[in-house]
């Protein structure tokens, strides 16, 4: 089983929960009715050592920043703002106390930047290695949330910055090329340090512009696809639209890697991922402006299913490549199943 047929294997185990669920298993948040105006958004996230961060690179002030974003990232991806969070750490026994110090100090620094509380958890010895799981708890008007589901054939898909450039960072990190490189540093800070969209995301629900939104955790291609899986939609990629692949073709010769795989199927980027009227670009780009950013369109969501890259081809003629789900997956064999 891949990571997405897990999901949806527990998804049909759960059933039907009560009346005060109003969404599920299969958005970035689930979301609880709070007093019939508002709702609770939550959202849990782990970090495990040696999959998702390596301490021989990773140091321990941003894991504990990076710990937090993530999780907020989902609940600004909703529209909402994170109130609480839960931590539950997990450490092998004689663990490294200055580097635990840094850690809960990067994680407490970054939950006052988003505004957010961290109320309890828990504490267990780990067998092996370090792993971290944060619940947040957000918040919103229940009228302003801004699901998965909502995307309409027509409108135009938008990214919120460049893509690939967390896949890039660590790749080059696990190398150990270039550290000292100016013009891989964004990259490097990307995947060690990302930032949530939480202010986009919150003005992209208040203004309405988004019809649906996620952020970019496994990649543009599984993202996506999961965007208009939720919609009953396809949609279509521009290459040339993509944002950052120039960036990248620098450090993609030096490990020999293709930058437009890593824009596509490249995960830990964080940045939004939403659609809007076709009619709205200015009114999306003025938006994305005044919170500090440059948005990008890159597609079109079409009425059908699947997501379809469309670029030239070696001898010229336009190519259409189906590359939904091609995005990083836990579970994921050798072979790609």
């Amino acid at each position: 089983m891949n990571e997405r047929q897990i999901i949806e294997y527990i998804t049909a185990l759960a059933g039907p929960a009560d009346g005060r669920l109003l969404q599920g298993i299969g958005d970035d948040c689930a979301v609880v009715d709070k007093d019939g105006r508002r709702v609770w958004l939550l959202t849990m996230d782990t970090l495990i050592e040696n999959v998702h961060f390596d301490c021989a690179f990773h140091p321990p002030e941003q894991l504990g920043r990076k710990a937090v974003a993530v999780n907020v990232s989902d609940v600004g991806a909703m529209g909402g703002r994170p109130v609480f969070v839960l931590l539950s750490v997990g450490m092998p026994r004689g663990f490294d106390e200055s580097w635990f110090r840094a850690f809960a100090q990067g994680l407490t620094a970054a939950c006052r930047e988003y505004g957010c509380f961290l109320i309890g958890g828990d504490t267990v010895a780990s067998p092996q290695g370090l792993n971290f799981s944060l619940t947040v708890i957000g918040e919103a008007e229940a009228s302003q949330v801004v699901y998965r589901s909502g995307a309409r054939p027509g409108d135009t898909v938008w990214v919120s910055g460049p893509l690939g450039y967390a896949a890039a960072g660590l790749e080059l990190l696990r190398r150990g090329l270039a550290p000292d490189a100016t013009a891989f540093a964004l990259f490097r800070e990307k995947h060690l340090n990302p930032t949530a969209r939480v202010e986009l995301g919150c003005q992209l629900a208040e203004s309405g512009l988004a019809h649906a939104m996620m952020d970019l955790s496994d990649g543009l291609a599984t993202d996506l696809a999961h965007l208009c899986k939720q919609s009953g939609v396809g949609a279509r990629l521009r290459a040339r639209d993509l944002p950052g692949v120039a960036a990248l073709a620098e450090a993609a010769r030096l490990v020999g890697a293709d930058a437009e795989s890593w824009a596509i199927g490249g995960g830990e980027d964080y940045e939004l991922l939403f659609t809007a009227d076709a009619d709205a670009h200015d009114q999306v780009q003025d938006l994305g402006r005044r919170c500090g950013l440059s948005l990008s369109p890159v597609g079109t969501v079409v009425a059908g299913e699947g997501v379809t890259l469309i670029r030239p081809g070696a001898d010229g003629v336009i190519e259409e490549i189906a590359v939904a789900y091609q995005g990083f997956d836990h579970f994921r064999s050798r072979a790609g199943g």
